[in-house]
């Protein structure tokens, strides 16, 4: 009986398993490419039923919003509230594509503006404010469901891919991440302090004290007039304590205690 020489087995073996591993990776990569097209078809589900429950809820807000918002003595108010209805419910209707066009929004607030150029009565800025409050409000969730992205919006997307980590953290969270050193920055906006004033508004003594006070000067946050001289806030610590400040307000509206619940139940953002 004839048998292969070693070489020519271990040849075809080899062939074999690298035949194997082909269709392995060619097997993963269907795998992959149908899991993918799978999770899609599943958002676009989930996408498109959200949208329609959230369609119907904001066509509902512009009748309700034109009604009990616009002026309710005025001869023209059937009249503007029907054109302000049309041109609120043609732009939502963009969410049914998926897809909003840039285009299309900026006709829609040109049309609205020419409206208002043709506007009579001084009473009809009331009117033309709900308007526009509705509109923006029709743009917040298209961006929330990540159909549109204006130019504001590109720019910040952009901005975002381009923010350095480590510099952010080490120049500016970092240094307000303690209490003691958030009560300096906002004591020393208000006006200059002594030593021993921020010793006595922090309650820290000593070498305590000059640890966060040293923190703040080599971020730029604080300087110090001269040796044994008064602490101030510099230009670019002001202008984070009130970034600070306002992204507080924007993130905690009513008020400092409805506000931290408010922060302690904010929910993650899901890119859908």
């Amino acid at each position: 009986m004839k048998t292969d020489p070693p070489s020519d087995l271990q040849s075809e073996v080899a062939a074999i398993k690298s035949k194997l591993d082909d269709m392995h990776e060619d097997m993963l990569r269907f795998m992959e490419r149908s899991n993918q097209q799978h999770l899609a078809s599943i958002i676009g589900e989930c996408r498109s039923s959200f949208s329609g429950a959230l369609l119907g809820y904001a066509a509902d807000e512009i009748e309700t919003g034109l009604e009990s918002r616009m002026v309710r003595d005025c001869q023209m108010k059937e009249t503007c509230k029907a054109l302000f209805s049309d041109l609120l419910k043609n732009n939502l209707g963009q969410i049914k594509t998926g897809e909003v066009s840039e285009e299309k929004v900026r006709a829609a607030r040109a049309k609205m503006e020419q409206m208002r150029s043709r506007a009579q009565y001084d009473q009809c800025k009331n009117c033309f404010s709900e308007a526009a409050r509705l509109f923006d409000k029709q743009l917040d969730l298209m961006r929330s469901l990540r159909i549109y992205r204006d130019h504001d919006g590109a720019k910040s997307a952009d901005a975002l891919k381009d923010l350095p980590e480590e510099s952010v953290v080490g120049a500016i969270l970092e240094p307000l991440s303690n209490k003691q050193r958030l009560q300096i920055m906002k004591a020393l906006a208000a006006e200059t302090k002594t030593f021993s004033a921020l010793s006595h508004l922090t309650s820290l003594r000593g070498g305590n004290l000059l640890f966060h006070l040293q923190k703040l000067m080599e971020n730029g946050m604080i300087l110090q007039r001269h040796e044994r001289g008064d602490y101030m806030i510099t230009e670019k610590g002001f202008r984070v304590l009130r970034g600070v400040a306002e992204l507080y307000a924007d993130l905690a509206e009513g008020g400092a205690e409805g506000g931290m619940e408010k922060l302690k139940k904010a929910e993650p953002v899901m890119n859908v």
